[in-house]
Order: C-alpha cells, then sequence, then structure tokens
C-alpha cells in the first residue's frame, strides 16, 4: 500500500506539547513496533533537530533512527531506507534538500520505498517533496517553483494561512500560470495519500484547514477541507 502522509507544518518540531499528528503517521504503519527513520536533509541534518525527534518518538513505542546525509549510517542507503517502516522527513531548505537528495541517489530510494508500502511523512519541506510541484518561499517572501519527487499529483504549500507570504505567493504562481492546480495545508493540518489518491484529511488543531486551489479565468478559486480532528470531542 503506498502511502504519503503530508503536514502543513506541525508534529513534533512544531507542536511539541500536541502529538497528534506524530501519533496518527505511526498507526499508520502495520507493525507492532514501527521502524521510524527520521531524514533531518532540509536543516542541514541540524543535531538539535534530530535530538528532538529523539526526545518526542523515544515516548511512542517505536524503534527510532535517522538518516544523515553528511554523515551516513553505511555506505547502502538502500537496504537501510528499505527495511524501515515510515520515513518522516523534516523541515527547512527544500531546494537543498532535493538537490543532495539526487546526489546520493535518495530520491530514487524513495520512490522505491513508496513502492514498496513504507509510509513516506514530513512537514513543509517534507511535505512539498512528496508533490510534483511545491511552493518555496525564501528569506524575503518571495514564491518559486520546486519540482519535487512527483509521488503525488499536482502542486502544494505548506504553511498556508499560517505564513501569509505562501498563500501570497502560491496564488501569484496559480495566475501567472507558473504552477498548476493543488493543496495549501495549514500549520496543524495533514493530508494522507493512499495509492496517490486522498484518502483521509486529518488535523491536531481545530481550526485548522485544507485547501484544493487552482486558477480560473486568472483568478485563484479554494475549496476549504475541514480536516478531522483528531483530539478527543
Amino acid at each position: 500500500m503506498r502511502q504519503v502522509i503530508a503536514l502543513g507544518g506541525g508534529g513534533f518540531s512544531m507542536e511539541p506539547d500536541n502529538p497528534l499528528l506524530d501519533q496518527y503517521i505511526l498507526r499508520q504503519s502495520a507493525a507492532r513496533t514501527p521502524k521510524m527513520c527520521f531524514v533531518p536533509t532540509a536543516s542541514g541534518d541540524a543535531e538539535g533537530y534530530i535530538a528532538g525527534f529523539y526526545e518526542a518518538f523515544s515516548a511512542f513505542g517505536c524503534t527510532a533512527s535517522h538518516l544523515a546525509l553528511s554523515r551516513p549510517p553505511t555506505a547502502d542507503l538502500e537496504d537501510y531506507v528499505l527495511e524501515k517502516d515510515i520515513l518522516y522527513v523534516g523541515g527547512g531548505d527544500t531546494m537543498r534538500m532535493l538537490e543532495t537528495w539526487r546526489e546520493h541517489g535518495l530520491d530514487r530510494i524513495l520512490h522505491k520505498a513508496w513502492e514498496q508500502g513504507v509510509v513516506l511523512a514530513g512537514l513543509s519541506a517534507g511535505s512539498m517533496c512528496w508533490y510534483e510541484e511545491g511552493v518555496n518561499c525564501d528569506d524575503a517572501g518571495q514564491a518559486k517553483v520546486v519540482q519535487g519527487l512527483g509521488l503525488i499529483s499536482g502542486s502544494h504549500s505548506p504553511h498556508y494561512d499560517s505564513e501569509p507570504e505562501y498563500r501570497r505567493g502560491y496564488h501569484e504562481l496559480l495566475r501567472s500560470g507558473r504552477i498548476g492546480a493543488g493543496v495549501g495545508v495549514s500549520d496543524g493540518a495533514g493530508i494522507h495519500y493512499i495509492g496517490g489518491k486522498i484518502h483521509r484529511v486529518v488535523s491536531s488543531r481545530r481550526e485548522a484547514r485544507v485547501y484544493g486551489v487552482e486558477a480560473l479565468d486568472g483568478e485563484v478559486a479554494e475549496i476549504e477541507m475541514i480536516p478531522e480532528y483528531l483530539g478527543a470531542l
């Protein structure tokens, strides 16, 4: 079963006291004790980010590991990745991450992992990467199109209604025809795909939203999706 869980933002690094999205990701593996691997490439393999991952997931009944391409754990990356149950990709610099993956052949390995049923998940850069196209905003707030791995058709913007430059930039790219239709996902929300199709839309925050977006006659149309809140009612 080919699964992708794309979070606009959230998880252990953004919501340390709200584990709902991280626990949801863990539940999608059929393994009793899932082998969860964190991929922090987009952060430059930041030590603090890696430490935060272990601190968070040590409480969740999984076998945690990480893959830092700056200091690979093994020369055989394919075997290392394919024996995992879940791969969780962190946020940061999307373009640098994808470049580094291609240099190491990890893009090809991730595609194979998806085909073989490894659950692929992540937030921000770690959600954008799974789509055909993504919206990347630089420090000046300028939006650029990122070419992703193409496991999910269409385009994607994280932080959609929590960081205004993402929504604004996505709309500009859509109106100009530089990016195709897709989904804008706010912090605290996630889309769970099975076989490339939306299976569930979930959230760790009641107010979090997901939007289908496209350009029609030069104007951007949004279709709001209200996620299933994962907390207690």
